[in-house]
């Protein structure tokens, strides 16, 4: 595997592979970051099992550099670069630089060395991320006459770190947890059960993934549990083990939903909008009084004048109140009377007419503009940035029903427009200004996202809502891992009783990446104490573990269990799972199942989503975790 970048994602995406994945890794970064990176990456621990494996085949302990990544400085990532890091033996390749057009050019240049390469190209562009798969894979095939790319697990993958992030920030937001992976549109998340009390029904969820070795519950904020237990936890255990396990807690898979208040209408001047949101209130009721006394009138004139019809009346009591009736100096006092008054009516109704005609052109004025948040609102996220991650978040929330209010300083800033478009409300003002988030009623709301590019801004924005609200849910974007720590702790031990999560783009973007990098299958990865559950969509063709077996059948207690059953036809099926929305935003339908009959027999047309062990997707997929290297001689 080859990492190229010159950010915090390259590294953290060559320690994913090397920790989680145990691949080999050559890691190429510019020399401004190369004497640091290769310092850290010595320091990256090797996994348990990885170690013991080591020891066994005499190899080096953890302090020699086992299954460390290769470190290379390198000022441009040109073709030359590119061969002394191995690209044409390869099997992946990650370009994961900030700037796009860098990591173009160098996907070009990889695939003409190695059109078999797998390539993961980092992009904020969704639409050019979409022409330039086509264009790589296109290459790949002309380049190899017969080359299936699908067969041959050869494709091209681009991904933004703001667009993998989102779902973890997104469910941060709502249930307190980034432990969480994305299937066909729907955001399934590990949670973390303490075992039930005398009487109480345990939340099975969508199944149980793991047995833990030990318990904690989560007053203070830890995400986690203490892998203190010498056996460990147990993972994908069958029905029987679960049923026997009393006193341990267990990780249960469940989807990611909102349960608070339903989100206000954000239409206003559309097609079916209210009348409510045209005129105001007041300018409604005088409208309604006026309208009250010609109708008065009206009937005044009917009952004073003889024989007189009911719409005559209406119609002589319309032509007085716009004064173009003629003066009724010959008629009767009655009469008389009743035209003054509808003349006087005719007075009112002038600027009341002119204000709600003002009113109406002022309403379709602010149609494009940015809405305030409404007087009544509660339950709902304050997000702090509308850069790019800020963006990705709230089209995410959006799409999960969330109401969401907005502070950017920037009215220029990328996602403006579309909470233009999607009516969301948005505060326009620096939020370390007092007022602000008082503004985006910061005291009701159930969470706050401080997702600016600025350690100390979404800092100090935290700490000002915690003197609001002290209860109140937050989740900070902080870059640097050892200031994250220190705020995590302080935080913590201030307000015990509230959730605070800090998170970096980095971290949580690099498990897609690295997923990417295995194979288009690898839907993402989970975290249980110090192991990993890995989720992946794999066509039942071609793997006698599944095909031609029930459900039941196919389940093997700590290897791999079937999840969910994809019914869409073969040749409708997106290549990647995870990828929620298309490249261009619009959505497409679904078609998991997850609730599947334990007889239904897997059939070779089908796919499958599955959870399996690091051993278990490795026997299925037919490859095995990289050997730590021999010492020289043994």
């Amino acid at each position: 595997m080859i990492v190229c970048g010159d950010d915090a994602l390259a590294e953290r995406l060559a320690a994913e592979l090397t920790t989680v994945y145990r691949e080999r890794v050559t890691l190429v970064l510019p020399p401004a970051r190369h004497a640091d990176a290769a310092g850290r990456a010595r320091s990256w621990p090797l996994s348990g099992p990885v170690q013991a494996l080591v020891s066994r085949m005499g190899g080096p302990s953890a302090d020699d550099g086992a299954d460390r990544p290769r470190v290379l400085a390198a000022h441009e990532l040109d073709e030359a670069v590119m061969a002394e890091a191995g690209v044409r033996e390869a099997a992946a390749m990650a370009l994961v630089h900030d700037d796009d057009e860098t990591n173009i050019r160098a996907a070009l240049a990889a695939r003409r060395l190695n059109p078999r390469l797998r390539l993961v190209i980092r992009l904020y562009n969704r639409k050019l991320g979409q022409h330039l798969e086509e264009l790589l894979d296109q290459a790949a095939a002309l380049a190899v006459p017969g080359l299936d790319p699908e067969a041959l697990d050869t494709s091209t993958t681009v991904l933004s770190d703001a667009d993998t992030a989102a779902p973890a920030l997104a469910a941060t937001a709502i249930a307190g947890t980034s432990k969480v992976v994305q299937a066909d549109g729907l955001l399934l998340r590990a949670a973390e059960r303490t075992p039930p009390r005398a009487g109480q029904v345990a939340d099975p969820g969508l199944c149980t993934l793991a047995l833990l070795s030990s318990t904690t519950n989560d007053p203070s904020g830890e995400e986690g549990s203490d892998a203190s237990g010498e056996a460990g936890p147990t993972l994908l255990p069958d029905e029987d083990t679960v049923a026997a396990a009393t006193g341990r807690g267990t990780v249960v898979l469940q989807a990611v939903t909102h349960t608070g208040p339903p989100e206000p209408a954000g239409r206003l001047a559309g097609r079916g909008a209210p009348l409510g949101s045209l005129f105001s209130r007041r300018l409604r009721w005088s409208l309604a009084g006026l309208l009250s006394c010609v109708l008065g009138l009206a009937v005044a004139t009917w009952l004073t004048t003889e024989n007189a019809h009911p719409l005559h009346a209406g119609y002589i009591t319309l032509l007085d109140l716009f004064a173009i009736n003629d003066p009724a100096t010959d008629d009767p006092t009655a009469r008389q009377v009743l035209q003054l008054l509808a003349g006087l009516a005719g007075l009112l109704l002038l600027p009341v007419l002119l204000a709600a005609v003002l009113e109406a052109l002022g309403t379709f004025r602010t149609a494009s503009a940015l809405r305030r948040p409404p007087r009544g609102l509660s339950g709902h996220v304050v997000l702090l940035g509308l850069g790019k991650v800020g963006t990705r978040v709230l089209s995410r929330l959006k799409e999960l029903g969330i109401p969401v209010v907005c502070v950017e300083e920037d009215p220029e800033a990328r996602g403006i427009p579309l909470a233009r478009r999607l009516r969301v409300p948005t505060v326009i003002g620096d939020v370390t200004q007092e007022g602000v988030l008082e503004a985006a009623k910061v005291h009701r709301a159930h969470a706050l996202l401080a997702l600016t590019s600025s350690d100390t801004t979404n800092l100090e924005a935290v700490l000002y809502a915690r003197s609001v609200e002290p209860g109140l849910r937050v989740a900070l974007r902080l870059y640097d891992d050892d200031f994250a720590t220190a705020v995590h702790r302080t935080l913590r031990a201030t307000h015990p009783q509230a959730l605070t999560r800090s998170r970096s783009v980095s971290t949580l973007a690099a498990p897609a990446f690295a997923g990417a990098m295995m194979g288009r299958q690898i839907l993402g990865a989970i975290p249980v104490e110090r192991r990993v559950l890995l989720f992946a969509a794999l066509d039942v063709a071609g793997h006698p573990q599944l095909e031609g077996r029930t459900l039941a059948e196919s389940f093997r207690a700590g290897a791999w269990r079937v999840l969910a059953l994809d019914t869409s036809a073969p040749d409708e099926r997106m290549p990647d799972l995870s990828a929620t929305p298309t490249h261009d935003g619009s959505p497409r339908p679904t078609g998991l199942i997850w609730d599947i009959h334990p007889g239904y027999v897997l059939r070779p047309q089908d796919r499958v989503v599955l959870a399996a062990t690091r051993q278990g997707l490795a026997e299925l997929l037919g490859r095995h975790p990289h050997p730590s290297p021999r010492r020289a001689g043994s």
